[in-house]
């Protein structure tokens, strides 16, 4: 196995754990094992640490989001509801992002400049692309005033919360549900 290789199967270990459990509650030690090597080879490929690991494996998901959103947006022209479904669907079929865990475990535990640049980066890859396409619809006349930062968020995080409903209790798709969610808000609730 080439060190790139390792190196690859320590990042993938290493992100599968902190979404799992997040920053606080991996080890160094967790993350060797997971990737199959000594832990004290762990510092070969991350000489960081397990903060390095961190900062670098958030980086390469929010990239991720960021060209993904950007594809979906993209995909769905100047039309709203096909660019909130196009990003609902990349939303869904992604790992989530547990911004809660984030905000209030993960990012106090590490150096408060990278908590900064990975806070700003997640609302710059997250929220910002929402905003973008809701004042573009609104320039086109196709929605009404109002905070779109706040609607942004609500976006992102009801799409979110569709990571939370277990399996089990799934009568159809979390993008089914997603796009009924986005039908629904595009809509209004009142009956007209």
């Amino acid at each position: 196995m080439t060190h790139s290789e390792a190196r690859e199967r320590v990042l993938q270990a290493a992100e599968r754990l902190f979404a799992e459990r997040g920053y606080t509650a991996v080890t160094i030690k967790d993350i060797a094992a997971a990737a199959g090597i000594h832990h004290a080879s762990l510092y070969h490929h991350a000489p960081q640490g397990k903060e390095g690991l961190f900062v670098e494996i958030m980086e390469r998901i929010l990239s991720r989001h960021q060209q993904g959103i950007s594809d979906a947006v993209r995909a769905g022209g100047d039309d709203l509801r096909a660019q909130l479904r196009g990003i609902a669907a990349w939303m869904v079929a992604q790992a989530p992002m547990d911004m809660v865990r984030l905000t209030h475990s993960d990012m106090p535990a590490i150096d408060p400049a990278s908590a900064r640049m990975l806070g700003d980066l997640a609302f710059e890859t997250m929220i910002v692309p929402i905003v973008r396409v809701l004042f573009a619809a609104r320039a086109r006349g196709e929605i009404v005033p109002g905070d779109l930062g706040n609607l942004a968020g609500g976006i992102f995080s009801m799409l979110q919360g569709l990571h939370t409903l277990p399996d089990a209790y799934l009568e159809r798709s979390r993008l089914d549900m997603a796009n009924e969610l986005i039908d629904v808000m595009l809509a209004g609730m009142k009956a007209r």
